[in-house]
């Protein structure tokens, strides 16, 4: 039984994973962390992560930026297996997971879907035949009206996903309006789309002579999300200290 520590608990993602492993018989939430405790939880939930004394395998973090240097210090203090879920961080913090992930197993991903990782690893083997054979590439994304930044962490993963298989011989564009020339051979399109309560869509599209091939993801509820971080909190409870990311959970299940 993996016993896991939620951090950011109470939060949508930390509700959604306290449901899935209510119903797993291989893990179990033990404790959470969260700024806000209403008391309700099954489990002991600490305001300060300070004062967390809960014997865990792993810890998930949904949380806040503001909340990831202090989490990451209580990690690497009591030794403790990282799935770092937390988005927006800033290249200070990026640098601090780095550090901490020399001390402690730590896994971090711009997507934590199982299915989008997965897809990552084909777009690999799909861009090493198509683009010699003169297929263009597009990314179009979709989500919901309430995000912020365009295009997505994952519409920008899939494109690096294909330019490392590439070389990294290909430049993004994100707008064509400002220019009026034909489309660059070397070149991959990111188009996003905001609209509804979309929870993320992403189409990658191969389109060569006289064919066309589009690989298609569609999250219709966070909860992939959350099947993915503790599908994550699994594989990394007994890893070594060192850097991992969903494409080790890929592997590992293969």
């Amino acid at each position: 039984m993996i016993r896991i520590i939620m951090h950011g608990c109470n939060g949508k993602m930390g509700q959604v994973i306290r449901g899935l492993l209510e119903a797993d018989g291989d893990a179990k939430l033990v404790a959470g962390i969260d700024v806000f405790d209403d008391g309700k939880s099954p489990y002991p939930v600490f305001t300060d992560i300070r004062e967390c004394d809960v014997e865990a395998d792993c810890l998930v973090d949904f949380s806040t930026a503001g909340a990831v240097d202090r989490m990451l210090d209580y990690c690497v203090e009591k030794k403790l297996p990282c799935v770092l879920c937390t988005t927006g961080l800033g290249e200070e913090q990026l640098k601090k997971a780095d550090q901490a992930a020399k001390a402690i197993a730590l896994l971090r991903s711009a997507n934590m879907s199982l299915g989008i990782n997965l897809l990552l690893k084909l777009l690999k083997n799909a861009a090493g035949v198509l683009a010699p054979a003169g297929f263009d590439m597009e990314i179009v994304e979709k989500h919901h009206n309430l995000k912020v930044d365009a295009p997505s962490g994952t519409a920008i993963a899939l494109a690096d996903a294909i330019n490392e298989e590439l070389d990294g011989t290909y430049s993004y564009t994100y707008d064509r309006s400002v220019r009026r020339e034909r489309r660059p051979e070397k070149e991959i399109g990111i188009s996003a789309v905001r609209g509804g309560t979309i929870v993320g869509d992403h189409d990658v599209i191969f389109a060569g002579p006289d064919e066309v091939i589009t690989f298609s993801h569609r999250a219709y509820s966070k909860a992939v999300f959350g099947k993915g971080a503790v599908q994550a909190a699994k594989f990394l409870a007994g890893k070594p200290a060192g850097r991992y990311d969903m494409s080790d959970v890929i592997e590992a299940a293969l």
